[in-house]
C-alpha cells in the first residue's frame, strides 16, 4: 500500500484532495505562533513525502506549522498548513530553468491510524499565488462543434464499452485545442442536465471546476480495478468540497451511535445471485435532493423492504418525518441508521410518503400517530463478512449500509472497485441500501440503491465490488426488525 501513496497523493486523488482556497494560497506566516508538538510529527512526515523524488539539493525545507487534529475512525486526522522553503535550482542537470529561492504554502491531511501515517491531500502553492477560477478559458472559447479528441469522447460514450484515458496522467502536453473541446463537453453538460448561472464570471468558474473534474474523473478511471465507467455526470460542475458537503454525510464516520444488538446468522447458504428488485421488496429511486439525507433513505427503504417481506404490502415511506422528528441525528447536516431506527421506534411509526411528503430540508415535527401506517420492533447489526451478508439478504430482505462514496461524483456505470487507499473503509460518508447481489463477467458485485435520483449512475443505482470489503460497504450493515 505505502508504495501507492506518493502517486495517489500526487495524483490528487484521496479525498479531501481539493486546490487549496484562495485565501489560504494568499495568506502568509506572519503571526503564526509556535506548533504545538503533537503537530510536528504529522508535519515532518509531510515534508519527507514532498521531498520524496526530489534530486539533492532542490529538496524543500519546513518552515512554519500550524493546523489542528481530529478523530476518524480508529486514528486521527490531521489538517495543516505549513511554509515551506525551496532553496535555488541552477543545476541544468535537474533543472530546466534557473529559479531563485521560493517559499510555499501548504495544505496537508495526515492519517495517522494505528502509529502508521498517510497521506491524504496535499497541496502548494507560492505564497503570492492568486486562484482566479477561470483556468485561463474565456467564455468566448465555447464552440458550436460537437466534435470530441478520441480522448474525450468516452465522457458521454455511445459505446459504453469503450475505455480510454486523458493524456493527464503523463508529462505530455495537452492538445492545442483541448481547451475548445473541453467547452463543447461543457456545452453539452448544460444542455443534458438543463444547467444555468447567474453570471458570465460564475459561468467561467464552473467551466474551470468542470474541466479540473473531468481531470479527476480519469484518474479514477485509470486506476479503476473493476468495469466501472467515470465521466460527465450532474454532478460535475460542482467542486469535490461542494459535493461532499451538500450530497454527503461524514457524520457517519464521527459517531457510531446508539449499540444495536447483533443479528442471529442465516444458517442457509448464499445462493449465487439474488435481487429484490425483481420480487417486490423495493420502491423506485428516490431523490435526496440538496441535503445530506442519504441516512433517513437508506433506513426508510431497509424498512419499506422489511414490512413488505412480512406484511405483505409495499408502501413508500416518509424520509421528511425523519429529517424533522429525529431529534438524534441532524436532518440535512447528515444521521446514523442506528439514531433513526430508534427514532422509528419512539414516534410510533413511520408515515408514508403521500401523507408527509419530502421537502429536502428539515420543517417542524408534523407526525401523526393516526397516520401511521408501518412499525418496527427492534433493530439489529449484520455481520462484517460478505457472504454471511449475501445469505441474510437473500433470506431477511434489502439491507442498509454506509460507503466510503469515493468516485461516486462521476460514477456513470459498471462495478466500481478503486483501490483500497482510495476509498478507506473507515472514511464512510454515505448511506445507500444492498438490494441484491450477483456477478458480471465473472466479477462479484452488490446492487445498491442510491438516493440521487434516476438520472445518476444506472438509473440511479451503483454496483460495487463483492467480497473485498470495498469502501466499507461491510462496515456499517444493519436492518430493522419488523415481527
Amino acid at each position: 500500500m505505502a508504495l501507492w501513496l506518493p502517486l495517489l497523493s500526487l495524483l490528487g486523488l484521496i479525498p479531501g484532495a481539493a486546490p487549496a482556497p484562495a485565501k489560504l494560497r494568499d495568506a502568509g506566516a506572519q503571526g503564526w505562533g509556535p506548533p504545538p508538538p503533537a503537530l510536528l510529527g504529522p508535519a515532518r512526515f509531510a515534508l519527507e513525502m514532498y521531498n520524496r523524488g526530489r534530486a539533492a539539493g532542490t529538496r524543500a525545507v519546513l518552515g512554519a506549522v500550524r493546523g489542528r487534529v481530529r478523530r476518524a475512525g480508529r486514528g486521527k486526522l490531521y489538517s495543516l498548513e505549513a511554509t515551506l522553503e525551496e532553496p535555488p535550482c541552477n543545476d541544468p542537470m535537474v533543472c530546466q530553468l534557473p529559479v531563485s529561492r521560493k517559499t510555499l504554502l501548504c495544505s496537508f491531511e495526515i492519517l495517522d491510524e494505528l502509529g502508521k501515517h498517510m497521506l491524504l491531500r496535499r497541496d502548494c502553492g507560492p505564497v503570492d499565488t492568486k486562484v482566479t477560477g477561470d483556468a485561463g478559458i474565456a467564455w468566448s472559447d465555447f464552440t458550436q462543434s460537437s466534435v470530441l479528441t478520441p480522448s474525450l469522447s468516452h465522457l458521454y460514450p455511445e459505446d459504453r464499452n469503450e475505455t480510454s484515458v486523458l493524456p493527464l496522467l503523463s508529462k505530455d502536453p495537452l492538445p492545442h485545442d483541448f481547451s475548445v473541446k473541453m467547452a463543447s463537453v461543457f456545452k453539452n453538460f448544460l444542455v443534458t442536465y438543463n444547467r444555468t448561472y447567474a453570471t458570465k464570471e460564475e459561468a467561467r468558474w464552473r467551466l474551470s471546476v468542470f474541466i479540473s473534474n473531468m481531470m479527476r474523473a480519469q484518474k479514477i478511471q485509470a486506476l479503476d480495478q473493476g468495469t466501472a465507467l467515470y465521466g460527465v455526470t450532474k454532478f460535475s460542475d460542482l467542486t469535490e468540497e461542494e459535493f461532499r458537503t451538500i450530497y454527503l454525510n461524514p457524520y457517519l464516520r464521527e459517531d457510531t451511535g446508539k449499540k444495536m444488538r447483533q443479528a442471529r446468522p442465516v444458517d442457509n447458504p448464499a445462493p449465487p445471485e439474488w435481487d429484490w428488485r425483481n420480487k417486490g421488496a423495493v420502491t423506485s429511486v428516490k431523490n435526496q435532493g440538496m441535503c445530506g439525507s442519504c441516512w433517513a433513505f437508506s433506513v426508510i427503504g431497509n424498512v419499506e423492504g422489511q414490512w413488505y417481506l412480512n406484511r405483505g404490502n409495499l408502501l413508500s415511506l416518509s424520509e421528511q418525518e425523519l429529517l424533522d422528528c429525529d431529534k438524534m441525528d441532524k436532518a440535512c447536516m447528515g444521521g446514523l441508521p442506528s439514531n433513526a431506527y430508534s427514532a422509528i421506534k419512539n414516534l410510533g411509526g413511520l408515515e408514508t410518503e403521500d401523507d408527509y411528503s419530502y421537502r429536502g430540508y428539515m420543517q417542524a415535527c408534523n407526525f401523526s400517530a393516526d397516520k401511521a401506517k408501518v412499525y418496527i420492533n427492534d433493530s439489529v447489526e449484520l455481520s462484517q463478512n460478505e457472504q454471511k451478508l449475501a445469505a441474510w439478504l437473500a433470506k431477511k430482505g434489502p439491507i442498509s449500509v454506509a460507503i466510503n462514496a469515493f468516485g461516486m461524483q462521476f460514477y456513470r456505470h459498471g462495478i466500481s472497485r478503486p483501490l483500497r487507499p482510495l476509498c478507506s473503509p473507515w472514511l464512510i460518508d454515505h448511506a445507500v441500501l444492498i438490494v441484491g447481489y450477483g456477478n458480471r463477467s465473472d466479477i462479484p458485485f452488490w446492487a445498491i440503491k442510491n438516493s440521487w435520483g434516476t438520472d445518476w449512475g444506472e438509473e440511479g443505482y451503483y454496483y460495487l465490488h463483492r467480497g473485498s470489503g470495498a469502501c466499507g460497504v461491510n462496515t456499517m450493515a444493519s436492518s430493522a426488525v419488523v415481527d
